[in-house]
């Protein structure tokens, strides 16, 4: 992501292609390239959209890159096929960053594991078709020697994805609250930052503090080891102050395995942080998923950027409300 510094190592960096911190204002260099897994990825996409002086509307309304070339691994969940839905349903995918947050914890390892690493792997293609930086991922208690953030930016195919989960071992706690904080640690006050740098008319004076919105989206099967709550509340409280759109920062927590304890815990964290955002008049960023509640049903690249679209038109219809 542009907010974090990069500090790249070999031989293991090479897996993950990288961009300047400047590409989200310029055109993506226009010739032939490896993606580092020696991947042929052809002629580079365009950026989302060219940044237009004094004007929101570049990182509300991006252009939708067209189809990455990128070279797909044969991994079962690819057989999903979600990126031809009715009216480009996850061309949404172009006007944010998409982060994964993984809970690495000693009770992921198994199916668990395996089936959250089948569900990002299906989703990465996507994201990269619509956003050229791809995807990024983080663990709860891994951190990447390869990256300053600690985790992994711009991952563009299911093999990255693959490899990567592959040199995670799941052990320790479950301390969201802690990874969530040190993720967003940086990236507010850059949001604080535009939203100081906006015209009377809500446009940017320096196109060049434009911060795009994030979605987090957190896969876990069990209750947190620390306060994600306080963490989040205070987020969204700044978001609030500096009046960011509604949808700036989304954070979607997805239950992974049939433990009930978990269930009720993330269901007892949504009712929680929706009364302390009515009671504070601040807004909900969250939305959680207890995914194997109905029909037994398995985490899916499908299922989730499904919800993940659900929860940005419900910050989108929340924003057209408070303006008629």
């Amino acid at each position: 992501m542009p907010f974090f510094s990069r500090k790249l190592y070999t031989p293991f960096s090479k897996i993950f292609s990288r961009r300047p911190d400047s590409s989200r204002f310029q055109p993506a260099a226009n010739k032939d390239s490896k993606n580092g897994l020696g991947e042929v990825v052809g002629v580079d996409p365009p950026p989302y959209a060219a940044v237009v002086a004094d004007s929101e509307a570049s990182y509300l309304h991006p252009v939708v890159a067209p189809l990455d070339t990128v070279s797909s691994f044969p991994f079962s969940p690819a057989a999903v096929d979600i990126r031809y839905g009715t009216d480009n349903d996850y061309s949404f995918l172009s006007r944010f960053d998409t982060i994964f947050l993984v809970d690495d914890s000693g009770s992921m390892a198994g199916r668990s594991w395996k089936e959250a690493e089948e569900a990002i792997a299906a989703i990465t293609p996507i994201c990269t078709q619509y956003d050229c930086d791809g995807l990024d991922i983080y663990f709860l208690n891994h951190s990447s020697a390869f990256d300053e953030s600690g985790g992994y930016p711009n991952i563009k195919s299911p093999r990255a994805v693959q490899q990567i989960f592959r040199s995670v071992k799941p052990r320790g706690m479950t301390p969201v609250g802690q990874r969530l904080r040190q993720i967003l640690l940086p990236y507010l006050p850059r949001v604080q930052k535009m939203m100081a740098n906006m015209n009377e008319y809500g446009r940017l004076r320096n196109p060049e503090l434009e911060v795009r919105p994030i979605n987090i989206i957190v896969i876990t099967d069990g209750a947190f080891s620390d306060d994600a709550e306080s963490v989040i509340l205070k987020a969204a409280k700044t978001l609030e102050q500096c009046d960011a759109i509604p949808w700036q920062i989304g954070i979607q927590f997805f239950q992974i395995g049939t433990d009930i304890a978990a269930q009720k815990y993330l269901e007892q964290l949504d009712d929680n942080l929706g009364k302390a955002a009515r009671n504070d008049n601040i807004r909900d960023i969250v939305d959680t998923v207890p995914w194997k509640g109905q029909a037994g049903r398995t985490l899916s690249g499908d299922g989730i950027l499904k919800v993940v679209l659900g929860a940005v038109n419900k910050r989108h219809d929340r924003r057209r409300v408070e303006h008629t």
